[in-house]
């Protein structure tokens, strides 16, 4: 009895690892995908600010774009309107003045002679089209009136746009920095995504190492176990999605001797109950276990039958111990050891043993 306690404890801690190894996998496994939706969250969030900030920045330089191209063209009518001056009909001495005045400015803004300012953008040169224009207008002759109104209206422009930001350039700066440090960001979190991924294939690939092996194994022995259990019928296992080893199934094929059935429903009860057993006895032979506890597995079996599945648990018990709950006669005349529970005459239950005496003894047997 204490040989029988103690190896219940070590089952019992077997078992306890077991399962505790089993949560701390499905724990690694569900951290590994909060980890995964975290990232790729953190991903999506560092693309949108990104592409925020690369809007910013473009509409910035476009707007700077837009001032000092309208700036230009401000200053070139400016010049323009200025030289115009120069020909009102004001005394000489006046107009020397003014005229040494606007070539000192000349040369000192441009440095450009009057003559030179005066051939490039003389009232006889052709003034470009504004930009209410059509994109195909050409330059129209220069009109005093017609100028003036445009100056009058840029002016009114450009008082609408306000001041020039001097800061531009350091928000700019900024922008920069800050597109540059989320760049960087994103390629870590593109790399960390990357490596999920492979040890995620990695883990994949070695469970469908490991489940074709198995089935493989499983297989073969189900075609021997079933061809031990239905003389002269034939059995096998087949995946629904070949192609696809983490989400497929197993179908059972079963043909006893002598029907034709393309359905496991169509079999007896006790035809069932040994396809069940061959293939749990399969799965056994293709990866033991120290023992195995069955429960009434052969209840539906006929004495023929019975003697086919002990010849089964026969083979069991030469590498795994096999704990079958029975009340056949025939399984009990194989065991090692019988235990019996009885309820005496006073309401007590009582448990019986008996070890049973063999001329050749096993290494590991049967207790029922």
């Amino acid at each position: 009895a204490r040989r029988e306690r103690e190896e219940r404890a070590r089952a019992a801690r077997r078992r306890a690892r077991r399962e505790q190894q089993a949560r701390i996998a499905e724990a690694v496994h569900r951290g590994s995908l909060v980890a995964l939706e975290r990232i790729e969250r953190s991903l999506a969030t560092a693309v949108t600010q990104r592409e925020a900030a690369e809007e910013a920045r473009a509409a910035r330089e476009s707007e700077l774009r837009v001032i000092r191209t309208q700036v230009r063209e401000l200053s070139s009518m400016l010049e323009r309107l200025v030289n115009v001056v120069h020909g009102n009909e004001v005394a000489r001495a006046e107009q020397r003045l003014r005229l040494e005045q606007m070539e000192q400015r000349a040369l000192e803004e441009f440095g450009l002679e009057t003559d030179a300012l005066v051939n490039e953008y003389g009232p006889d040169q052709p003034v470009p089209p504004g930009p209410e224009a059509a994109e195909d207008a050409r330059p129209v002759p220069y009109d005093r009136a017609v100028q003036e109104k445009r100056a009058k209206k840029a002016e009114r422009e450009l008082n609408q746009l306000g001041k020039v930001n001097p800061l531009a350039l350091e928000e700019f700066a900024a922008l920069e920095e800050r597109h540059a440090f989320l760049t960087s960001q994103l390629e870590d979190l593109k790399k960390t995504r990357r490596d999920l991924l492979l040890v995620v294939k990695e883990v994949d690939d070695r469970v469908q190492e490991v489940f074709a092996s198995a089935y493989a194994d499983t297989a073969r022995e189900f075609e021997r176990i079933f061809a031990r259990l239905f003389p002269g019928g034939e059995g096998s296992l087949s995946l629904t999605e070949p192609d696809d080893m983490l989400t497929t199934g197993v179908e059972v094929a079963a043909r006893p001797p002598g029907k034709k059935v393309k359905r496991l429903s169509l079999l007896s009860g006790g035809e069932r109950s040994l396809v069940a057993i061959a293939f749990l006895v399969a799965v056994f032979k293709a990866r033991p276990s120290p023992f195995y506890v069955l429960d009434e597995v052969e209840a539906a079996l006929d004495d023929t039958n019975t003697q086919r599945l002990i010849t089964v648990f026969e083979e069991l018990r030469e590498s795994s111990q096999l704990i079958v709950i029975t009340h056949q006669k025939r399984t009990m005349e194989g065991a090692d050891a019988l235990y019996g529970v009885s309820m005496r005459g006073d309401g007590v239950t009582q448990v019986i043993s008996q070890r049973l005496v063999r001329d050749e003894p096993e290494a590991r047997g049967a207790a029922v």
